[in-house]
């Protein structure tokens, strides 16, 4: 299986600017500019894109870990947060932290445990980042877990 995504770029880095495109069309010539990634300038930035793959795959990775405990999620709500930052060798991506909520009925904290450790370092975009990845984690009606 593959996935593609393109870029264009014009410009020089500052006052360029360029479209990001994936195959399926979900994404269709969104711009992004040194604006948009490093100020609030309007449209995405790959930080953005990259914190939204994360949280997608990890609450899918999530959902496949309840149920090799035959537990049905019913709902994962993920916000992951990217964290770009400048270091003496240029700017890196330093950390990716998941943020989840969910509703299991009849998963005890244990067990809920035991599958967002395994979803964080299972999901196939986690073992893309070669970073920092943190989780907290909150399972509905029980104290909030860091992972």
């Amino acid at each position: 299986m593959k996935r593609t995504g393109n870029a264009q770029w014009r410009g020089d880095l500052k006052s360029g600017s360029g479209t990001v495109s994936t195959a399926s069309g979900v994404l269709s010539n969104s711009q992004y500019s040194f604006h948009t990634r490093f100020e609030e300038g309007r449209g995405t930035n790959p930080e953005e894109l990259l914190a939204a793959a994360h949280a997608g795959c990890f609450s899918m990775a999530l959902s496949a870990q309840l149920g090799q405990s035959n537990l049905t999620p019913e709902s994962i709500e993920t916000t992951c947060t990217i964290s770009l930052e400048k270091q003496p060798e240029g700017f890196a991506i330093t950390e990716s932290h998941l943020e989840v909520k969910a509703r299991v009925p009849g998963a005890t904290q244990e067990a809920f445990d035991k599958a967002v450790q395994a979803a964080k370092t299972g999901c196939p975009v986690s073992k893309l980042y070669k970073t920092n990845i943190t989780v907290t984690a909150q399972l509905a009606g029980e104290s909030t877990r860091h992972a």
